[in-house]
């Protein structure tokens, strides 16, 4: 009965920030912990930010110190600010919340 959408994706240049948003509706709750990940053009999907029910928030090295995750239990949502994006951000980001899976939200990071 849970649907998550993400939403916040966009195009802009080197060095601005975006913030996506990952709502959850429905009988909504943690399995283990909430994510987001991401797929370029080219590449595999790859976690970029993860945080467990109870546990360590982990971050990959390539948006460590740049990307944050973080919530509002409130309102079943989970965000991901990212600042000093560059070019190598652009890809489609998929957010795992509540157990499920979001279609996706594309960032498209150029000059």
């Amino acid at each position: 009965q849970v649907q998550v959408v993400e939403s916040g994706g966009g195009v802009v240049q080197p060095g601005d920030s975006l913030t996506l948003s990952c709502v959850a509706s429905g009988s909504a709750f943690e399995i283990w912990g909430a994510g987001w990940y991401r797929q370029g053009p080219g590449k595999q999907r790859e976690l970029v930010a993860f945080s467990a029910v109870g546990g360590p928030t982990k971050y990959a090295d390539s948006v460590r110190g740049r990307f944050t995750i973080s919530r509002d239990n409130a309102k079943s949502t989970v965000f991901l600010q990212m600042n000093s994006l560059k070019p190598e951000d652009t890809a489609v980001y998929y957010c795992f919340h509540a157990g499920v899976w979001g279609q996706g939200t594309q960032v498209t990071v150029s000059s």
